[in-house]
């Protein structure tokens, strides 16, 4: 019981602290930029049109599947307590290759170079 008693006292008051720090150092007095509506880098008065670089997306799409990795490998420690431990390190080598031969693939076709 003191031990959840202490963890709740201690997460209460770094979230006190930490909103206090925020209210206390928050800029109070935006600039002209942070209120245009527009943030994104895109000149606001052209065209709402503009071309978007579809490598954006490609990285983007690299990143939540080698995030997807982490997320599917995390237990894998545990895993080995399991029955049949050669099992799961059979499935995980199975994804780590075929995460790491598409990687490849999209390197020598040239999908991660960013000048053409």
């Amino acid at each position: 019981m003191n031990m959840i008693f202490f963890m709740l006292t201690t997460s209460m008051a770094l979230c006190v602290i930490l909103t206090t720090l925020n209210l206390w150092l928050a800029q109070t007095n935006p600039d002209f930029e942070k209120l245009s509506p527009y943030e994104c880098g895109f000149d606001p008065l052209g065209s709402a049109r503009l071309p978007f670089s579809i490598r954006f997306f490609l990285v983007a799409i690299l990143f939540l599947l080698f995030d997807l990795e982490i997320a599917l490998l995390l237990p894998l420690p545990w895993a080995t307590q399991l029955q049949f431990p050669l099992k799961t390190l059979t499935w995980t080598s199975i994804i780590i290759l075929l995460l790491t031969m598409g990687l490849i693939y999209e390197w020598i076709q040239g999908g991660l170079e960013w000048a053409e």
